[in-house]
């Protein structure tokens, strides 16, 4: 789970055989930092992408008071077909994922216990966010 401006707030670890929208409650329980409450003037929206086009996680967008912006199959190759200019908007959490790919050790992992793998990620991300701050002088 990453925020607006790609900074990681949130992580489930699970196999790659595991359907993304079964970790949606993992990670959003997994964010460490007490979010601000949303309000109608300052509502916090959750964009998703259409493999979590499901009535469960709208539930739980809700049950975590979050404004679910959810991706219908079939609707963005509509508004391709449309337009020629039209692009994805799911860079921002994809770019997070590529900015993982310089860890060596994340790209392959030779942990076999998934607590220290977890414990890779964690730095992994911690170094993202550090870097993210603008406080990296190097």
């Amino acid at each position: 789970m990453v925020e607006a401006d790609g900074v990681p707030v949130g992580l489930a670890v699970a196999g790659a055989n595991v359907n993304d929208f079964k970790l949606a409650r993992e990670t959003m329980e997994s964010v460490p930092v007490k979010r601000p409450r949303p309000s109608l003037q300052k509502p916090q929206g959750l964009c998703l992408d259409k493999g979590y086009d499901f009535d469960e996680i709208r539930d739980l967008a809700r049950e975590f008071r979050f404004t679910a912006h959810i991706r219908s199959r079939g609707e963005e190759a509509k508004l391709i077909r449309r337009s020629a200019r039209f692009k994805a908007r799911r860079w921002v959490a994809e770019r997070t994922h590529s900015w993982m790919n310089r860890f060596r050790r994340i790209l392959i992992r030779w942990e076999k216990k998934p607590e220290n793998y977890t414990g890779m990620l964690h730095l992994a991300l911690a170094c993202i966010a550090y870097q993210a701050s603008g406080l990296f002088l190097g």
